[in-house]
């Protein structure tokens, strides 16, 4: 009997959600607190803890939706103390390495009104193995798929990224496909974004000796009062902002490199070498950083078991197979010491500006060219994503890069912008203007434009508009005429003019080939728009490429021309 009054009171609840929309977009996470128990040798974590909900929407809601990984499993959910009826159900979203999440869907004892919230209790647990489904799935060769999904926890070593990989914590979003465009790409950006300022503070336990490292502050605040009679390793972490930071936990046999004042290197057995290059490179790319701020925040690097791992960014801390090529140390610390001298609340400049340091210090060691083909790894992607935008509604403001929640704008493109700023305004003036950047005072989108205008004295308005403020594409520069004249001196005057077919302007460089060598200046074409210059040469002028590859364009089949010559 108690079974059939079960069956129906779900069946009551199942069809109250379904008589209206259901919106898993209206609670935001503010504060995670939550107690995990990992057991490497059975691949399993159990969490218990609360959750605070705030009403976001615009109407009362008496719904809410909790998600977590589909190889996990609900165990309790209350609200004041008292069990709430939830339906579980299996969701499918690539959100999780899984291809599905978990989903329980809450009717709350009261409605919740907008702005005020709600805590809940939780309970979950289950297993966390290797899985690249989501991946395979689309066809991506399962090899490969371990590669970028290297999640799971095992006997040796555990290694769990949250969400848009493992849904370890609960979230509510709606689905996600990999097979559509940059569907997770853009929910996990959705996702980050309405966490801004939501903070989550988590203690782990494990049967095991080995060390556990998390993102976050190291904190004594702990969700559970441990037992002293208990020889399990227990930490604790605060993340203040969830918009920001993606948490992760590591567990494994770590070691701190000892004598590492800049940089804690928290490494492997068989790593050492690689853990003491990092140490070594720490100061010197550091030095190279110090024009973006005085002060440091820490840096932290964890190592990854399998050297074909794909890294990973969490706040102050770097997870990365550590290696002895030296170029690839270099660059990775150079992404970290930006964060740990710079922060902004706006991801185009936190994370494009870390992005354009690596192409900068490439560009120190190697030459403009190794900088070049640096930001050229970023291009193709770039101009894939533009042009699905611009297929689904051209000039998007949605996808600006003061708006957007895409990694491929706020990190792949402002990273462009920043070199096209650099470029434009020469090296002094770029570091001066990003000197003076206050995070506390980037209130307005324009605050960034004003700063650079301040030093260089010129009108950036129509950059800003065309590559910040709104998402007008990519130029599509080609050389439109060339040709050249001999002049009495028996030098050449060369006249070139180049059409934008593009909506967005630059200023793009031209070259000039010449037998011996290239002579190069720089010309601002606007968007759907042409302009000319003149450069001499002091030889015979062969040929004529527009764009270095410094300025992302839509197409670069049209950038190269044969000159046609005059004799006067």
């Amino acid at each position: 009997m108690k079974f059939l009054d079960l069956f129906f009171a779900g069946a009551l609840c199942l069809s109250a959600v379904r008589g209206f929309a259901l919106d898993r977009n209206a609670f935001t996470f503010t504060h995670y607190y939550l107690n995990i128990r990992v057991e490497p040798e059975q691949q399993r974590l159990a969490v218990r803890g609360k959750l605070t909900l705030r009403n976001d929407s615009t109407l009362p809601q008496r719904n809410a939706v909790l998600q977590i990984s589909s190889s996990l499993d609900w165990r309790s959910i209350r609200v004041g103390g008292s069990p709430v009826q939830f339906i579980a159900q299996t969701y499918t979203s690539d959100i999780d390495h899984t291809g599905a999440l978990s989903e329980a869907i809450l009717t709350l004892p009261h409605e919740v009104a907008p702005h005020a919230t709600v805590d809940v209790d939780v309970g979950y647990e289950g297993i966390i193995p290797l899985d690249g489904t989501r991946l395979t799935r689309i066809g991506v060769p399962e090899g490969n798929a371990r590669q970028s999904d290297w999640d799971h926890i095992g006997p040796s070593f555990s290694a769990v990224r949250g969400i848009g990989y493992v849904t370890w914590y609960p979230i509510a979003t709606e689905a996600a496909n990999l097979s559509d465009a940059n569907s997770v790409f853009e929910t996990v950006g959705d996702w980050k974004a309405r966490q801004t300022g939501s903070e989550m503070v988590v203690s782990f336990s494990t049967s095991s000796k080995q060390e556990v490292l998390a993102s976050g502050t190291p904190t004594r605040s702990t969700v559970f009062q441990p037992d002293p009679s208990d020889s399990s390793k227990y930490s604790s972490y605060q993340l203040s902002d969830l918009g920001i930071t993606a948490p992760v936990f590591l567990i494994g046999d770590y070691k701190l490199l000892e004598k590492a004042p800049l940089c804690e290197v928290y490494y492997l057995p068989g790593h050492e070498k690689a853990a003491s290059m990092y140490s070594e490179e720490a100061a010197k790319v550091d030095e190279f950083v110090t024009w973006l701020g005085s002060s440091r925040e820490p840096v932290r690097t964890a190592d990854l078991a399998d050297s074909t791992l794909a890294p990973f960014e969490s706040g102050d801390l770097m997870v990365m197979p550590l290696s002895t090529d030296l170029a690839l140390v270099d660059i990775n610390l150079a992404h970290a010491f930006a964060h740990a001298h710079f922060r902004s609340p706006r991801p185009w400049i936190n994370e494009g500006l870390a992005h354009f340091v690596q192409a900068l210090w490439r560009e120190q060691q190697s030459g403009r060219q190794a900088a070049l083909d640096f930001m050229g790894l970023h291009r193709t992607a770039l101009a894939a994503a533009e042009k699905i935008a611009g297929e689904q509604k051209n000039s998007s403001p949605a996808q600006s890069l003061i708006t957007t929640t895409d990694e491929e704008y706020y990190r792949s493109k402002a990273m462009f912008v920043w070199w096209m700023l650099h470029d434009m305004l020469g090296d002094t003036v770029f570091k001066k203007a990003v000197a003076a950047y206050e995070p506390q005072r980037d209130t307005q989108p324009s605050y960034v434009q004003k700063l650079f205008e301040t030093q260089s004295h010129r009108d950036l308005e129509w950059f800003f508009d065309d590559w910040v403020y709104r998402d007008r594409g990519l130029p599509d520069f080609r050389v439109a005429s060339a040709y050249a004249r001999q002049l009495l001196n028996g030098t050449y005057m060369v006249t070139v003019t180049v059409e934008n077919l593009g909506a967005a302007g630059a200023e793009v460089p031209v070259r000039v080939r010449i037998g011996g060598g290239d002579i190069s200046s720089r010309l601002e074409v606007h968007g759907k728009s042409s302009a000319s210059v003149r450069i001499e040469a002091p030889s015979s002028p062969q040929e004529i490429t527009v764009n270095d590859g410094s300025v992302p364009e839509s197409s670069i089949e049209n950038n190269n021309f044969q000159v046609q010559q005059t004799k006067k």
